[in-house]
């Protein structure tokens, strides 16, 4: 009654291979994508911005990069903090080196600096895979931090080793500084947001994304079909970097402000994207939003209920929450190893199927 596809026909191909084909799952995009434009800005305030919009709008892009190469091309990686120091660090080198070009130019233009220091760490993954792969990554993360925080230029030469972003105008609104406004730095996440998605999903679903999935599948079988290994594996390094790079310069530029490598990204910056593509679930578009979205509301919730609400430690809160994180991606591991999507993917062919048994 509620999502049926009885009487919801395609007659041309390109109907058929619609992100959405089936006209509820298309209207409730629609409505999403109105609500975020049109509603969330009149109403949005910088408690809000700071606390649940902007941090979730920036992890979601950081979980679909990591998503990519972990969920859809098989390939571990545990230097996603690393990766996003690049991508920081390069839009405050060319934010302050050409402050008059448009400040979306400079976030691309970190982005794909980050995909080009992504193919060189991705390279091991020619010869390694699996827990090799992983301690390669490792490596990459602490090696970058150790870079950008020995390496004056890259700060500057400031004499505390913190950078800080200059204000930038964008239509006529700031968009980084202090004088920007709540709504200006949401819809300016947003816009960047669903251009990823929209990039991602169309990637994961042609040919490239067939190729990734070919190698995590079983990588000697996928060579013997035609598939180059060396073409996959590097692709997806830098399509994945090319996202936690446009996710690390607007979580400096956008949402910090202010940045010092060791504390903005730390090794426990890697594992937070980690844990949310583990629970929102692997290889699916769906789960990293849904993942991002749950691993920023939680801290929120646990903060304003057990803390503001009933006075506990803030202490306790948090390791609270460490608890439930680590309780839920062991369960998710177990009973359900492609975590919320899988679960969303269940919910909707119940509503198919309903009133009648599955």
């Amino acid at each position: 009654m509620l999502y049926r596809e009885a009487g919801d026909f395609k007659t041309t191909y390109s109907e058929d291979s619609q992100t959405f084909p089936i006209f509820f799952d298309r209207m409730g995009y629609y409505v999403t994508l109105l609500l975020a434009f049109g509603l969330v800005p009149l109403f949005i305030n910088d408690y809000w911005a700071n606390a649940v919009f902007v941090p979730f709008l920036i992890y979601a892009i950081a979980a679909i990069g990591l998503n990519i190469l972990v969920g859809f091309a098989g390939q571990v990686s545990l230097g996603t903090g690393g990766f996003m120091a690049v991508g920081a660090y390069s839009i405050y080198k060319l934010m302050t080196s050409f402050p008059d070009v448009p400040v979306l130019i400079h976030v691309l233009i970190a982005g794909a600096i980050t995909a080009f220091v992504g193919v060189l760490f991705g390279l091991p993954s020619l010869r390694i895979k699996g827990f090799y792969l992983a301690v390669a990554t490792l490596a990459a993360q602490f090696f970058l931090v150790w870079l950008f925080n020995k390496v004056p230029w890259f700060y500057n030469y400031s004499a505390s080793g913190q950078i800080t972003v200059p204000q930038s105008k964008m239509l006529g609104f700031y968009v980084t500084g202090a004088q920007t406004s709540a709504s200006a730095k949401y819809l300016f996440c947003l816009v960047v947001l669903v251009f990823v998605a929209v990039v991602a999903r169309n990637l994961t679903r042609g040919t490239m994304g067939r190729k990734w999935m070919a190698i995590r599948d079983m990588d000697i079988a996928a060579e013997i079909i035609g598939v180059n290994p060396l073409n996959a594996k590097l692709t997806a390094f830098a399509v994945s970097s090319f996202f936690i790079g446009i996710a690390g310069a607007l979580f400096f530029a956008v949402y910090l402000g202010a940045a010092e490598v060791t504390e903005a990204f730390s090794i426990q910056k890697s594992f937070l994207i980690l844990f949310m593509v583990i629970i929102g679930g692997l290889g699916s578009i769906f789960g990293s939003f849904a993942g991002a979205a749950f691993l920023v509301l939680l801290p929120v919730f646990l903060k304003n209920v057990l803390v503001g609400q009933l006075g506990w430690p803030t202490d306790l809160a948090a390791h609270l929450e460490l608890m439930i994180v680590g309780a839920l991606i062991v369960g998710f591991l177990i009973a359900e190893p492609h975590g919320m999507a899988q679960l969303w993917r269940l919910a909707k062919e119940k509503l198919r199927l309903w009133p009648f048994p599955h």
